[in-house]
């Protein structure tokens, strides 16, 4: 998605070899009308998809699925990553390990807001490692709905998250795939990925 690309460019700051802040417009400020064509992209791809909701995790995940859900018609559930007193008994659980942020936490959903027959698009901020990914996986499968694909805004192809998942037939896609972050320079994959 070439606005998104430039975006990355021009607001994306490279940390390291496998760092990218991108918290000017996605994970601490958002850009809204970015978000919407995010939205809109997603909403695209998967319109013929028999989607019934929408499931991402707190919280960067939260913009990009909204607006795919208010394009598509449809709720979005985020997982929460901390338990509240409202969030108590009757939920969805699985631990995710976070590489940028080298900790472990026990996400959950209310069985409230997840059931069997339901038709799953997982949307995420990144895909490095793909923890997250199989995190929401394993709290779709638990509910015994069906996860018809997942939509990753920024996906780091050097890591191998996004390799592993497709190698099981999980159909993924990426609006921007990064194939390095050498020498302060973000690099976009080329080809069939990249779309």
């Amino acid at each position: 998605m070439k606005a998104l690309q430039d975006k990355i460019v021009q607001d994306g700051k490279v940390l390291s070899e496998t760092v990218l802040k991108v918290d000017s417009f996605l994970n601490h400020q958002i850009d809204p009308k970015l978000m919407q064509e995010i939205g809109q992209e997603f909403a695209n791809r998967y319109k013929d998809a028999g989607l019934t909701r929408i499931v991402t995790i707190e919280s960067s995940g939260i913009a990009p699925a909204t607006m795919a859900g208010l394009i598509l018609g449809i709720p979005v559930v985020f997982a929460r990553k901390r338990k509240s007193l409202t969030l108590a008994g009757n939920l969805y659980s699985s631990k995710v390990h976070s590489f940028t942020k080298n900790e472990t936490n026990e996400i959950s959903v209310s069985k409230d807001f997840l059931k069997s027959d339901d038709v799953v698009l997982i949307i995420d901020d990144f895909l490095a490692n793909g923890e997250a990914v199989k995190g929401l996986l394993d709290i779709v499968g638990q509910a015994g709905a069906t996860a018809s694909g997942v939509g990753i805004v920024i996906e780091k192809g050097f890591q191998d998250g996004g390799k592993l998942l497709r190698e099981k037939g999980i159909r993924i896609d990426s609006l921007a795939i990064i194939s390095s972050l050498e020498d302060g320079k973000v690099t976009f994959a080329e080809g069939e990925l990249a779309r």
